[in-house]
């Protein structure tokens, strides 16, 4: 299930790369991240390359799996596929680009979840989830950038 998501935020690119490349401080801000576990990729020689497990709670339901991430501050994106977890594959990249006196903010996540009745019920609530995702990213850039 392939979905994108954008909108323009009045912050420069730089500093929200930095807010969505700063994986431990997700359960602060998104919701239903209960959890982030993050270390260095034991197969990878780039500090930029982590291992990130993140919990999240929907209602009854807790589920974990763990994300490979990639964060390029040259290129301004992060991107991140599923190496463990519900998922039979999860894709996503965020990306950055200066628009006016912000950010076009770009998210595209591709996932499929492996139980077809699990899938059947969380699919959907897993995309609605990713606008909440977005907005609390804006969310937080506004509490720390403006003035």
């Amino acid at each position: 299930m392939k979905r994108f998501f954008e909108r323009h935020v009045p912050h420069l690119p730089l500093r929200i790369f930095d807010i969505v490349a700063d994986l431990a401080d997700y359960p602060r801000f998104i919701p239903n991240c209960t959890a982030m576990d993050v270390r260095k990729d034991p197969i990878a020689d780039d500090a930029n390359v982590q291992l990130a497990k993140m919990t999240l709670n929907f209602g009854p339901i807790t589920q974990a799996y763990t994300s490979r991430v990639i964060a390029d501050p040259q290129a301004l994106t992060i991107q991140a596929k599923a190496v463990d977890g519900p998922f039979a594959y999860l894709d996503s990249v965020w990306r950055f680009e200066l628009e006016g006196i912000g950010t076009r903010v770009r998210f595209e996540i591709d996932f499929k979840i492996s139980n077809p009745l699990v899938a059947a019920i969380a699919e959907p609530t897993f995309v609605a989830k990713q606008e909440e995702i977005m907005q609390a990213f804006a969310e937080e850039a506004d509490r720390r950038f403006s003035d």
